[in-house]
Order: structure tokens, then C-alpha cells, then sequence
């Protein structure tokens, strides 16, 4: 199936027909669905010496929800329909419906509902396509997701009671509990993916992200963060602390493997524990036609798919699989990939099942979550919004994917379109 003809069926399929085109007088036909725009703030260490260490967790994310409206004064309040954000560890300030508090925070008016999510490391993706499915049926024109995750103040799995079955009765395996070692299980289920592939990997990861942050690629969607730490006072965190742009393979070829006695998961070739948070505004494409929002990019297809929770980093190859078969497309004609990188080996068995280059150039231009960080629930809308940069800078190419593992087993993939290429089969108009 050509490019083209696959468009055409995607926008069929999952987000393309007019509003008034409906077979049944009693069903709405579906929207195009389309991110607008999406915002972060700088991403810190989860330590008590960190960015955000005396920073509340759901004020990241009302900081970020604050940018996006003040960035859209061509959107009311009243206009947006839900705001759900994502948290993994939802407890103290990073729980209490955090949507719903969030868009009250964020000066959104009352009558704005929300509520909050939790699909792990992929929050702020299901955030997204669990409210992209209430706009393309129609019953939201405008909805703000999101995710935030303070792994300072809330490790993940910090007072978390997994039920005794799951090992009691062989549910999982007593391994796939503890995500590390989720990796080094990839490690040895593909021993061509060794340790030295994930070390490379890494380091290129934070190349480029040096590479772009430089060419300013990223930082428009960085939004500043009052800070205050008790040596310094107040001040104003304006850029990632996390990144090593000075890493080098030899650097970090010795590095302890935490998760195994003589492995190859480590601290240089994993995303490290990260505070911050990300929100994005999505709309209907004859809404954001209406009020003048600009189009990042079109929803084409979304699905999430489980594996084996110990081979945990593996999930979004049959989550790309599925979506590729709703949109009626192949891996052949994605152009770009923004792929978390929870660790090294979990993208290289991705890269390495579509037989994909571990250097290629479509792959994370920016760099990932190894340099940038991996603030658990808000990390999904971070890969969109960088793809939705990379498709105004790349007209030429018209698909691209996010797509990331899932803790427990699972994998989710976002398919979108690029509303510069010539052939965009969405809305233009806005």
C-alpha cells in the first residue's frame, strides 16, 4: 500500500472523516485529531540536592499548564473541554485527581473537569490518546494531557503492596518486578545486543542532544521553574540538569551494573532518575481551524499491547506493530522515530527487530530520556512535542512515531502525520 493510499485510510480508519459525514443519523463520524502544542519544564535530578528538590510536584505540571494557555491567548478557558495528567506515584502532591486539581491551580475556570492517570512510564501518552478518543467522537473539542513525576519525593514503587499471587502463583516472574533487571533479561535474550552496542548507543544519545540543544532544536519548549534551595535561596531553573555531553564510551565502559553481578545495565547507558513535567494542548482539526490554534501534527493511530513483564523493554515492537496495522502502513514508511530510552538495549531490540540501524539518523535526532531524563509518567508528551518540532523542520517527511516501553510488560505507539507534507491528508487551515 502506497503512502498515500495508507492516508487516506488512516484518516478513514481513525481520525479523518468531516463532522458531517455520518452513515448513521445517530452516530457523529470521526475527527481529526491534532496536537497543537506541548511544553515542559527543565528536567532535574531526583536527588535532595536536585532542581526541584524543594519544588511540589503537581506545581510543575500547573507551571507548564500555565505556559501552554498563555502561549494560546487565542484559546478561552471556558473552550477546553478536560485536562488529564498523568503521575505514576500517585500519592501526596503528585495524587489527589491531579487533572482536576491542576486545571484549577492553572487558573482554568471550574467548570473545566479533570482526573488522572496511571499507566506507568507511558501516563502522559495514554493521557493523550485516552482523551484524543473523546475528541475525534466528539465529545471534546479541546483537552489538555500531561504527566509530571517527582521521583525525588516519590521513587517509584515507594509504599506500593503488589499482590503475593503475582509471585505465588507464577503471574510473573519474581524479576520483572524490578525494571533494571527487566533490561539485563533483553540483554540475554538478545546477546547480539551486548553491552558495548548499549554503551554506543548512549553516548550518541547524548552527542545529540548536545548536537541540538546547541542548533536550538531544544529550549523554545523548556518553560522556567521558580526554584529555591536552602544553600542558594531563590532562583530560576531555566535549563536540563541532567545531561553529560562529555560522556565517552571509554568513560563509561566500567561503570557498576546495579541490577546483576557482572552485567551490562548501568548508569551510562540507562535514563537516570529525573523531576519534571509536561503538558500539551490537543484539539479537533475543525476546532483548531476555528480558533486559529496551529497544527503540530495529526493523530493517524495509537495502541499499547502487553509482553512478558520480564522482558518488560520489548513492548513497544508489538505496539508499533498494532498501530502500523490500524493505519494501514509499514515500518518503511515511518521517517522519523522518537523512542524512549528507558535503557540502551530496550530501543537497540527495537531498532534491531525492524532491522534498523542502531546509528540511523530518523532515530531520537535530538537525543532521548538517556541524556535528557525520564521523569517516568510525563516522558510521553516530551517525545511528541520533539517530533512535532522535527516535522517543521523535515517537511519531506509525512509520518513519524513515538512510541515506549511500559513497566510490567507493556508497550505503547502513537502514529502521526506531519501537516507540512505536501500530501497531509488532515485540516490546513489554522
Amino acid at each position: 500500500m502506497s503512502s498515500e493510499t495508507a492516508g487516506e485510510s488512516a484518516t478513514e480508519n481513525s481520525a479523518g472523516a468531516s463532522p458531517g459525514a455520518t452513515r448513521n443519523p445517530a452516530r457523529r463520524a470521526l475527527r481529526d485529531v491534532v496536537f497543537v502544542e506541548g511544553v515542559r519544564t527543565p528536567f532535574g535530578k531526583a536527588r535532595p540536592d536536585g532542581l526541584f528538590a524543594e519544588t511540589r510536584a503537581d506545581d510543575l505540571v500547573v507551571k507548564a499548564v500555565r505556559e501552554l494557555l498563555r502561549r494560546h491567548p487565542e484559546l478561552p478557558g471556558e473552550r477546553v473541554d478536560e485536562v488529564a495528567i498523568a503521575a505514576t506515584t500517585q500519592q501526596g502532591d503528585q495524587g489527589l485527581t491531579l487533572g482536576r486539581t491542576v486545571g484549577m491551580l492553572a487558573g482554568l475556570p471550574q467548570t473545566v473537569p479533570g482526573f488522572a492517570i496511571d499507566r506507568m512510564c507511558a501516563g502522559a501518552m495514554t493521557a493523550v490518546t485516552t482523551t484524543a478518543a473523546g475528541i475525534a467522537t466528539g465529545s471534546a473539542d479541546v483537552v489538555v494531557a500531561g504527566g509530571v513525576e517527582h521521583m525525588g519525593r516519590h521513587p517509584m514503587g515507594f509504599d506500593a503492596d503488589p499482590n503475593p499471587r503475582f509471585l505465588s502463583e507464577r503471574l510473573v516472574d519474581p524479576e520483572a518486578l524490578n525494571m533494571g533487571v527487566t533490561a539485563e533479561n533483553l540483554h540475554d535474550k538478545f546477546p547480539h545486543l551486548t553491552k558495548e552496542r548499549a554503551d554506543a548507543y548512549a553516548v550518541g544519545s547524548q552527542a545529540k542532544y548536545a548536537k541540538a540543544l546547541a542548533n536550538g532544536d531544544i529550549g523554545a519548549e523548556i518553560v522556567p521553574v521558580a526554584v529555591r534551595s536552602v544553600e542558594q535561596g531563590w532562583g530560576l531553573a531555566t535549563a536540563d540538569e541532567l545531561p553529560r555531553p562529555s560522556t565517552t564510551v571509554e568513560g563509561i565502559a566500567n561503570l557498576k551494573t546495579p541490577f546483576r553481578p557482572g552485567g551490562r545495565v548501568t548508569a551510562g547507558n540507562a535514563s537516570p532518575l529525573t523531576d519534571g513535567a509536561t503538558a500539551a494542548l490537543l484539539a479537533s482539526g475543525d476546532v483548531a481551524a476555528e480558533l486559529g490554534l496551529p497544527v503540530g501534527m495529526r493523530m493517524v493511530a495509537s495502541a499499547f499491547a502487553g509482553v512478558d513483564p520480564s522482558i518488560m523493554g520489548y513492548g513497544p515492537v508489538p505496539a508499533t506493530d498494532k498501530a502500523l496495522a490500524q493505519a494501514g502502513l509499514t515500518i518503511d514508511d515511518i521517517g522519523l522515530f522518537e523512542i524512549n530510552e528507558a535503557f540502551a538495549v530496550q530501543v537497540l531490540s527495537f531498532l534491531d527487530h525492524y532491522g534498523i540501524a542502531d546509528d540511523d539518523e530518523r532515530v531520537n535526532p535530538y537525543g532521548g530520556a538517556i541524556a535528557v531524563g525520564h521523569p517516568l509518567a510525563s516522558s510521553g508528551v516530551r517525545l511528541m512535542m520533539q517530533l512535532a518540532h522535527q516535522f517543521a523542520a523535515r517537511p519531506e517527511v509525512r509520518y513519524g512515531i513515538t512510541t515506549m516501553c511500559v513497566g510490567l510488560g507493556q508497550g505503547g505507539t502513537v502514529i502521526w502525520e506531519n501537516p507540512h507534507h505536501a500530501d497531509y491528508s488532515g485540516h490546513t487551515e489554522g
